[in-house]
């Protein structure tokens, strides 16, 4: 008997605290592969992650082009940190990620929502970073199920086979 027939996933627990195009099309990847496997799927945004479920911001994050040590150029160069803080470079860097995910028909974000709704995945607020950023519901994308404290999301974590990923 493998690993996985002993103790299959059940639960995964996504937290997504950060506002960039890759963190939070992460967090749905991830939260929409889930859902697909009949995982139960829980996405908590937090912080500068609320962006990906505000509707202001949620089409339209950018890719984080200054600090990124992972950035790459055209052919696998470094990209030089301080090239990131020159006028409509993160707004081009921005766009052709979003060519490239556009061309492996990854959907837009509030697209990609709805597929995990649609599979059954639920989508929260925290209310802490809510109540900082003085956001109110009908700022937030609307599928999403509920504001909650972080002790609430921890409630909803337990159980056997359950993952918690931060992303």
């Amino acid at each position: 008997m493998s690993e996985k027939e002993k103790y299959p996933l059940k639960k995964v627990c996504l937290i997504c605290a950060k506002g960039t195009l890759e963190d939070v099309y992460a967090a749905l990847v991830m939260a929409n592969g889930a859902v697909m496997e009949g995982i139960e799927t829980n996405l908590f945004f937090t912080f500068f992650g609320l962006d990906g479920i505000t509707k202001k911001q949620m089409n339209s994050l950018h890719t984080a082009s200054v600090g990124n040590p992972a950035m790459r150029m055209p052919g696998g160069l470094a990209f030089p940190t301080w090239l990131g803080g020159l006028p409509g470079v993160e707004a081009g860097v921005s766009s052709m990620m979003r060519k490239g995910m556009e061309e492996l028909d990854m959907p837009p974000v509030d697209e990609f929502l709805e597929m995990i709704d649609a599979g059954g995945g639920k989508v929260y607020a925290c209310k802490l970073a809510i109540d900082m950023f003085k956001l109110k519901k009908e700022d937030l994308w609307d599928g999403v199920n509920s504001i909650i404290t972080i002790g609430e999301f921890y409630e909803m974590s337990g159980g056997e086979n359950t993952q918690i990923i931060f992303t």
